[in-house]
């Protein structure tokens, strides 16, 4: 059953407002936010959540993260993410796409492990996974530095089932953009796609990365295979200011009814290492391009488990089951690993 409207509408307004404890200090000092009346709501990102998967190494700086996650005609849950070891060439550690299945959306089995040297690529990030609602196959997108060029989207082709994706498939399908004049500053990488199918098309949101600062950018096509960029291509969609200075970049897109949901993710300047230092807010958008921040202030989310230094939430994939959000989530511990962890929020 699909919760009703009003449910959802009030569910997002109460998100915008909430923050359910102070920031770590990782992240300095936030502003003072009066959250008690919607503690209920706010326990979801205030607890650590329930963990789904860990690295393949507990030490410091492997990580299991990036999740993207759908839910089958079935109702089986699949989760694409991202493995990354803890040594070498910063960027390029992520060695491992794996392919997981659930039936709770809890307990996850991994299915298909995609490592780089099958591709060949030097390393992955995020990968999105999707289901075309015309054919019902399975579509996976990833993203790594394609020919050891510059970091581009990466497409597998469909696939039946997310345990049938072929490693040496993949192909670039939104690649840097050519200077028109020689002091043009377009992106000149893209990564991490989210990937949503709204109003008849595929709309997809990448970091674009532009004179050290990662942005959001937004592309749409009618296949999924061939892409355009919306609107100036060298116009990003959110602003860099408030506690999202430093970086700002796409996380999920969820429909509520009267518009969307665009879960973003940013870093403050001002933070430890803001390259890695990631937290997670909301906006809102009824054409899928133009958004309007509802967390300008501080961050909806961070981990409840910080290390010494990383309080950091981010790569988050919202699905709606029933009367509830699943939120996976790449999230920070005090071990200074990261793993992926679902949280639930009642709507």
């Amino acid at each position: 059953m699909i919760p009703s409207l009003t449910r959802l509408v009030r569910c997002a307004m109460l998100m915008t407002i909430l923050f359910v404890a102070p920031l770590p200090t990782a992240f300095g000092e936030p502003p003072k936010i009066d959250t008690s009346g919607y503690a209920a709501i706010g326990e979801a990102f205030s607890s650590p959540g329930i963990t789904v998967l860990k690295p393949d190494k507990e030490a410091p700086e492997w990580w299991a993260g990036a999740p993207s996650v759908v839910r089958d005609r079935d109702g089986v849950f699949w989760m694409a993410c991202r493995m990354r070891i803890g040594e070498g060439q910063r960027g390029l550690r992520g060695y491992e796409i794996r392919l997981l299945r659930s039936e709770d959306g809890s307990v996850f089995h991994t299915e298909l492990s995609i490592k780089r040297e099958d591709v060949p690529i030097p390393g992955f990030e995020r990968p999105s996974l999707l289901i075309d609602p015309t054919t019902n196959a399975f579509k996976l997108y990833a993203c790594g530095p394609w020919n050891n060029g510059p970091w581009s989207i990466i497409k597998f082709e469909d696939a039946v089932s997310p345990c049938e994706f072929i490693p040496n498939s993949a192909k670039p399908v939104i690649v840097p953009l050519a200077k028109k004049f020689e002091r043009d500053q377009p992106p000149v990488e893209y990564k991490d796609p989210v990937i949503i199918h709204a109003e008849g098309k595929f709309h997809c949101y990448v970091i674009g990365y532009v004179r050290q600062n990662e942005r959001i950018f937004h592309f749409v096509s009618a296949d999924g295979e061939a892409w355009e960029p919306v609107g100036n291509a060298y116009e990003p969609i959110m602003a860099l200011t408030g506690w999202h200075d430093f970086f700002v970049r796409p996380a999920s897109i969820l429909p509520i009814g009267a518009g969307y949901l665009f879960v973003y993710e940013g870093s403050k300047t001002s933070w430890h290492d803001p390259v890695y230092n990631i937290a997670t807010g909301l906006a809102h958008t009824f054409d899928l391009h133009t958004l309007t921040d509802l967390t300008p202030n501080q961050p909806l989310a961070v981990s409840a488990t910080p290390s010494e230094h990383f309080s950091t939430f981010r790569y988050s994939s919202w699905l709606r089951v029933e009367n509830e959000l699943y939120v996976y989530a790449e999230v920070s511990t005090p071990a200074n690993t990261h793993e992926i962890r679902l949280f639930k929020v009642k709507i």
